[in-house]
């Protein structure tokens, strides 16, 4: 799932989930195999962001707030690896089994979503 910003009237940004990308193929996906893992992984990181909320509610100082940001960040960092590992194994794989050019569209598909991890 995707999510698109969308602007409120108090000025800030807020993601919403939109639609799966028109080029997005069906299911299962390299992840399928582990998603009562991956969803337990995204509610604890889920749990960390909460209590950044809390910590600014609570002026929390600064230092304290930057190092559960930290931790939250390399949660979603190392959660995103383990997504690309999947998809390589299983997407990328069954692309090259079959041949022809789709395994290029998948080689380039997580080349790009490779270039957008490195970027954050």
């Amino acid at each position: 799932m995707t999510t698109t910003e969308t602007g409120r009237a108090d000025g800030a940004a807020k993601a919403v989930p939109s639609a799966a990308a028109p080029h997005s193929p069906p299911g299962p996906h390299g992840y399928s195999n582990h998603k009562d893992a991956h969803l337990k992984r995204l509610r604890r990181i889920e749990g960390q962001i909460r209590g950044l909320q809390r910590m600014v509610e609570e002026d929390v100082y600064c230092i304290d707030v930057l190092t559960q940001v930290s931790a939250s960040t390399k949660g979603l960092q190392s959660f995103a690896l383990q997504l690309l590992e999947e998809h390589l194994r299983h997407c990328v794989a069954s692309a090259a089994a079959e041949g022809g050019p789709e395994i290029d569209d998948k080689v380039a598909e997580a080349t790009a979503a490779i270039a957008r991890l490195l970027r954050t």
